[in-house]
């Protein structure tokens, strides 16, 4: 709870630094700001409370708001879904089922690897808890990485793009792509802020990464569902991909990636001569496909 309550105030503070006074509707004031956004009594007088109750709920004071006070204050800061989300997390409002996380195998149903390597055509991938990398078909491998040759322990998607000078050297939009995965960990982190696999997660990429750690202390979250990311392809060039993003109905541990590009245009042209050549190359021997991850420890940066 202690920890909850430094996040909550770290969090309120920033989302009234971010909300413009004039656009709020708040009328012209002539005083001077000392820092950019909103005053605390202008959030309680935006949120129809008292200033000394926000002024306690923004210090993490022990306090239970009303799921109507949570609304109020998502509608006065100016909150998006996933702020929302993050909001009613901390203060322990609408909170989200308790739920089995990190705790043993994540495992992937046969049917829907089964999906993931039909899409033969389109790079597709599936992460799990705090975005694992639980299968990636040939397209994918071809366009980010072989995470299948990657050690278990290690195949996560956020390490990777963090950490590796392979994902620095492919993302033309590297710190926008980077700065997404650390404001949707922050919000995993927010359901279950208990998972040790997480924690220790975050821990080795905020000793790892300095950009990790200055976008953690910021606070943001955010949840991108669909996008675009720029890569320099070592074997095709430059080429620009659009992601869409799939929850299957009752796994909401699970998402699929799937990423295209637009018909007739020079991304196309670069994604159809990086089919090619995955085409011609030779098939890997048949086997049994590769194992869960197991995440009761998470990587560490001895395991590198």
């Amino acid at each position: 709870m202690a920890e909850n309550n430094r996040e909550l105030r770290a969090f309120l503070r920033r989302a009234r630094g971010q909300v413009d006074p004039e656009q709020a509707g708040l009328p012209p004031d002539d005083r001077v700001r000392r820092v950019p956004g909103l005053r605390r009594e202008e959030v309680a007088l935006l949120a129809g409370v008292s200033t000394d109750y926000y002024a306690r709920l923004e210090q993490g004071r022990p306090i239970s708001p009303s799921p109507g006070v949570v609304d109020a204050l998502c509608r006065a800061l100016n909150l998006d879904a996933a702020g929302r989300a993050y909001l009613e997390q901390l203060t322990g409002v609408r909170a989200a089922p308790a739920r089995r996380r990190g705790h043993g195998v994540q495992r992937l149903r046969p049917g829907l690897r089964q999906l993931v390597d039909a899409l033969d055509g389109e790079p597709a991938l599936v992460l799990g808890r705090r975005s694992d990398v639980l299968a990636v078909n040939r397209m994918g491998k071809a366009l980010f990485a072989d995470f299948d040759e990657i050690p278990p322990r290690q195949r996560n998607y956020a390490r990777w793009l963090l950490l590796s000078e392979e994902a620095h050297a492919l993302f033309v939009d590297w710190e926008d792509q980077a700065r997404a995965t650390v404001e949707s960990l922050r919000l995993e982190v927010s359901r279950d802020p208990d998972d040790r696999a997480t924690t220790a997660l975050i821990e080795e990429l905020r000793e790892e990464s300095p950009d990790f750690n200055h976008w953690w202390r910021q606070h943001s979250v955010h949840q991108r569902t669909y996008g675009s990311k720029r890569l320099r392809h070592p074997l095709v060039g430059e080429l620009t991909v659009q992601y869409e993003t799939l929850t299957p109905p009752g796994d909401p541990d699970t998402s699929l990636y799937v990423y295209t590009v637009q018909p007739d245009s020079p991304s196309r042209r670069a994604l159809d001569l990086l089919i090619s050549s995955v085409q011609a190359a030779p098939a890997p021997p048949a086997g049994n496909p590769p194992p869960p991850l197991h995440r009761s420890s998470a990587p560490t940066a001895r395991d590198r």
